[in-house]
Parts: structure tokens; sequence; C-alpha cells
């Protein structure tokens, strides 16, 4: 079977789902993600929300995420210096589909714990 290109239809460049999941793809991203849905974290507090990840994993991601403009690193004027993580924007765009995740997610534990 053959499909027909329409002519009037204008094809994205690249893959919208890649160009996403490129975002949300790295090692420990949608962890760090749902920590910060809530509002700003220190990164203490993140790594608190996430005892798993080590603190140079968890530095190098907020760095990534930060460079890749999802979030903001806020240094304050404090002694010794505090810094808080806020989701941007973009960072917030994604927070529909994490929360489908964590959605799923809930649903698989409950039915593993009931079988």
């Amino acid at each position: 079977m053959v499909l027909k290109v329409r002519k009037k239809v204008v094809a994205l460049p690249g893959c919208p789902m890649s160009k996403c999941m490129n975002l949300l793809g790295g090692c420990w991203t949608p962890e760090v993600l749902w920590s910060l849905s809530e509002g700003p974290r220190r990164f203490s507090e993140l790594r608190r929300d996430s005892p798993f990840i080590s603190a140079k994993v968890m530095t190098s991601r907020l760095r990534d995420l930060e460079h890749r403009g999802v979030l903001t690193r806020n240094v304050m004027p404090t002694s010794p210096p505090t810094v808080e993580y806020e989701l941007t924007g973009l960072g917030k765009e994604l927070l529909p589909a994490i929360r489908s995740i964590v959605a799923v997610g809930s649903r698989l534990l409950l039915r593993d714990s009931t079988a």
C-alpha cells in the first residue's frame, strides 16, 4: 500500500517526540523535575527528595537542565551562599508529561501490590 503525500501539509523539522525526550531523557531528569514541580528547592532539599542520586550526578543534571533552559539557578547573597533551583516556563510545560508518567507508575505499583 502506497501512502499519498499531502501537498498542503508542511512537515515539521525533526521529530517532536524526540525533541521532548531529548529534554526528559537524561538520567534522573524526571525525578529532578518532579521535585521542582511544587516550587523552588535548594540543592540539599533536592538531594533529600532523591537520596539515590549522588551529589556529583545531581550537580551534573542541574547544570545540564539549566543550560537547556529547563530550570534557573538563583544564588542568594547570604553567608554561606544559598542556591535555589526553579523551573522555567519550558520546565513547567514538561510537568503534564511528568504527571502522566507518575499517574501510570502509581497504577502499576498498585497493580503489582495486589498481584
